[in-house]
C-alpha cells in the first residue's frame, strides 16, 4: 500500500514537485531551510517549516458584495466600525493568541471583555450601584418566564399593559406562574396607540406593572413611563427594540431586559438590568438557569455564556459612548424618524403609518401603501437598489423600516428618494 510522503522525503525526491506544491496549491505559503542544511543530498534530516499568511478580506471583496442598506427588524444592522473592529480581532482578540471564540469564559481575557462591557453599559444607561447587569441567554422570550418566577408567588396578582404582539406574548406566558392580568389592550384597535396613564384601572396589590417600551411589529413606543400604583409594585419592561436608543431613568424601573439583536449585537445575548434587592425570591418551582440570584452570584458566569456575542455588545457600547452616550444617539434617531415619517405624511396618502403620531415608533416604522398590490413590486425594486427586509411583519403586512442605531442617515435618506421615486411613477 502506498504511503503519503514526508515533507523532507518529497523536498528530497523530487524538489520541483514539492516547490510546485506549495506555491500552485498556496501561493502565499513560504518555506524555510535550516542554514546547517549543507546540500540536498545529505543524509541529515532537513526541517521543513510552511507558513500560510491571512490576506486581508478587505482586498478580496468585490463590488458584487457590497453591504447593503439592512432594514431588517432583528438580527439587525450592525456598525461598520464595530464590524470592522470585530473583523480585525476575529483570528487572533489582542496579545492572546487566540480568538474570542476559543478563549475560556473563566479566563483572564474574557473577564476583562465582559468587565467592560459591563462597565461600559452601566456609564451609557447610567446604572445605579443597587441594580446588577446581568448578560443571559435565551431571548427576551424566555424573560416572559423568568420575570414573574423571579419576582413574585403564584397568588400573586400582576399587571400587564398590552400595547403590542410582544406584551401579549408575555402576558400570555405570565399566566401560567401568577394571577397576571390585562389592564389595557390595543388589540381592538390592531395596536396602534397607547392609553392615558391616568385611566388604567391597576390592581393596587398588583407585585408589578409589565409593559414592552418599543412594540417592533406595530411600531408603538412609549415616549413616558406609568408609575405603579402598588406603592410596593414595580415598574417591567421589554425595551428590546429600543434599547441603548435614547437615554433612559433606570431606577424608575424594577426590571428591564432586551434582546441584544436590534441595537446592541448580535442575536444570542439577552441583556437584564434588576434591582438587587428583587433578586433572591424566586418560586421553588425556577429552574437554575432562570433564577436571577444563579447568574447575579456568578457575574453572569454560572455556565458558558454567550462569549462572542457579549464581545460584540461591548464593542456596540464602547461605539455608543465615543458617539457621545445616548443623548447624541437619540438626537440622529429623531432625525432619521423624522425625515421618513414626513415623507410618508406629505405623500398625500400614497403611503400611510397607521399609528397614533404621538407613540410612533422611532426604531421600526411600519406603513402601507394606498395600492396594496404595489407592496411587492415595492419591495422587489428597493431590493434592486440595495436596501432590504422592508417586508413588513407577516402578522400585519404592509412595510416596515427598522432603523435602529446603527442605520446610518444616509441608508434612511435613499429610502426616502426611492420613496418619493417610486410615487412619482406610480401613483
Amino acid at each position: 500500500m502506498a504511503t503519503a510522503a514526508s515533507p523532507h522525503a518529497l523536498l528530497v525526491q523530487n524538489p520541483n514537485r514539492f516547490f510546485k506544491s506549495c506555491f500552485v496549491n498556496n501561493p502565499i505559503t513560504t518555506f524555510t531551510i535550516p542554514s546547517n542544511a549543507t546540500s540536498m543530498r545529505s543524509n541529515k534530516p532537513l526541517t521543513i517549516t510552511c507558513v500560510t499568511q491571512v490576506q486581508d478580506r478587505s482586498t478580496q471583496i468585490s463590488q458584487s458584495q457590497e453591504r447593503v442598506f439592512n432594514f431588517a427588524a432583528g438580527p439587525a444592522i450592525l456598525p461598520e466600525k464595530v464590524l470592522r473592529k470585530a473583523e480585525s480581532e476575529v483570528y487572533i482578540w489582542r496579545d492572546s493568541g487566540m480568538s474570542v471564540m476559543e478563549m475560556s469564559h473563566r479566563g483572564k481575557e474574557f473577564l476583562s471583555i465582559i468587565e467592560k462591557a459591563e462597565g461600559d453599559l452601566r456609564k451609557l444607561l447610567n446604572i445605579p450601584s443597587d441594580y446588577s447587569v446581568l448578560f443571559l441567554q435565551g431571548g427576551a422570550t424566555t424573560q416572559f418566564a423568568a420575570i414573574p418566577l423571579n419576582l413574585c408567588k403564584p397568588d400573586d396578582p400582576v399587571d400587564y399593559l398590552v400595547t403590542g404582539s410582544w406584551g401579549d406574548k408575555a402576558f400570555k406566558e405570565a399566566q401560567k406562574f401568577c394571577k397576571a392580568n390585562v389592564i389595557w389592550s390595543g388589540k381592538s384597535d390592531k395596536y396602534t396607540k397607547i392609553p392615558s396613564f391616568e385611566s388604567l384601572e391597576q390592581n393596587p396589590d398588583a407585585k408589578y406593572l409589565h409593559i414592552c417600551a418599543n412594540e417592533t411589529i406595530h411600531g408603538v413606543e412609549f415616549k413616558s413611563y406609568p408609575t405603579p400604583k402598588n406603592k410596593n409594585g414595580i415598574l417591567v419592561a421589554d425595551m428590546s427594540s429600543n434599547f441603548c436608543s435614547k437615554p433612559v431613568d433606570v431606577s424608575k424601573f424594577g426590571l428591564i431586559y432586551a434582546g441584544a439583536q436590534k441595537n446592541v449585537g448580535p442575536s444570542g445575548v439577552t441583556i437584564v438590568i434588576v434591582r438587587k434587592d428583587l433578586i433572591g425570591n424566586a418560586q421553588p418551582i425556577t429552574p437554575v438557569m432562570l433564577d436571577y440570584k444563579t447568574h447575579a452570584d456568578n457575574n453572569s458566569l454560572y455556565n458558558t455564556p454567550p462569549c462572542y456575542g457579549i464581545y460584540m455588545c461591548g464593542l456596540v457600547f464602547d461605539h455608543l459612548l465615543e458617539q457621545g452616550g445616548l443623548e447624541a444617539v437619540q438626537k440622529n434617531n429623531m432625525k432619521k424618524a423624522e425625515i421618513l415619517y414626513n415623507t410618508i405624511d406629505g405623500s398625500g396618502g400614497f403611503y400611510r403609518c397607521p399609528v397614533e403620531k404621538s407613540v410612533r415608533s422611532l426604531m421600526n416604522v411600519p406603513f402601507t401603501l394606498e395600492r396594496s398590490d404595489l407592496e411587492a413590486e415595492f419591495i422587489k425594486e428597493a431590493a434592486k437598489e440595495k436596501m432590504v427586509q422592508l417586508k413588513g411583519h407577516r402578522s400585519v403586512g404592509g412595510m416596515r423600516a427598522s432603523i435602529y442605531n446603527a442605520m446610518p442617515l444616509a441608508g434612511v435618506e435613499k429610502l426616502v428618494a426611492f420613496m418619493k421615486n417610486f410615487q412619482a411613477r406610480h401613483a
